[in-house]
């Protein structure tokens, strides 16, 4: 599902929203959960997961192409782990 996809989704769902109501909830929404992770916190959304930022260390790679070697410098990733129930309704 696509972000337009979602806002659509949101605002047929809901009829007492507008659409672009709909736009600034998925944008806040988005916006807030990537300012955490940014500024170091976790994002615990019950029943459905959390987010976490994780510091990448400097690392050594290898490009495929030519074989030589490339530094990799140290960067942040985000790291999603699925709560129980969104588990089970994906295995059921």
């Amino acid at each position: 599902m696509k972000r337009s996809e979602l806002i659509e989704n949101i605002a047929l769902k809901h009829k007492e929203l507008e659409y672009q109501d709909a736009v600034n909830v998925v944008d806040t929404m988005f916006g807030e959960i990537s300012n955490c992770l940014k500024r170091g916190y976790r994002v615990e959304l019950r029943g459905f997961g959390v987010f976490s930022a994780k510091e990448r260390n400097f690392s050594k790679a290898r490009n495929p192409k030519t074989g030589e070697q490339v530094a990799v410098s140290p960067r942040k990733n985000v790291k999603f782990k699925m709560s129980t129930k969104l588990q089970g309704i994906l295995n059921k």
